[in-house]
């Protein structure tokens, strides 16, 4: 047996089809992002989302320092926005169609589904960070997901 590398559990990891969402916030300097693989329902009673971001990454301190937040789950056709939004030093919402949640969290335009609410807590764990929000607002849309599986983008056939 090999000793398990990072390369190793990346592509293990991999095979866990996972949804593809996009993290904002409406700062004082404009809207700020990032697309995000790990996003999920936490708790019914209350009503609580999770998700991760890179520790580093150069949006999430962004989003994290206005304690409010907007999640847009991507729909199938959406893939080159998820692409940009996984892109730093870029303006990730220049021709991004987007409007305003219901407390001001940008939600991206034609995602099949949005939340918005207010960070609860975030922990460190390893590269990521894991934040956790209370939701005062969710709509779903009708649609198909876009998935990420084994290191790239793709859809239900």
């Amino acid at each position: 047996m090999n000793p398990l590398d990072v390369a190793s559990y990346k592509s293990v990891v991999g095979h866990f089809a996972t949804g593809v969402a996009v993290v904002t916030a409406a700062t004082d300097d404009g809207p700020a992002g990032f697309t995000c693989q790990t996003f999920g329902s936490l708790s019914l009673e209350p009503m609580l989302i999770t998700f991760s971001a890179h520790s580093a990454g150069h949006s999430w301190p962004r989003v994290r320092d206005v304690g409010r937040i907007g999640v847009s789950v991507l729909a199938d056709d959406q893939e080159e926005l998820a692409r940009v939004f996984a892109t730093s030093g870029v303006d990730k919402f220049a021709g991004a169609r987007w409007s305003p949640g219901p407390a001001g969290s940008p939600m991206i335009d034609g995602a099949l589904a949005h939340f918005e609410g207010r960070l609860l807590g975030v922990t460190t764990h390893g590269d990521h960070d894991q934040a956790v929000a209370a939701v005062d607002y969710a709509a779903g849309h009708p649609g198909r997901p876009l998935l990420y599986y084994r290191g790239d983008f793709t859809h239900f056939s």
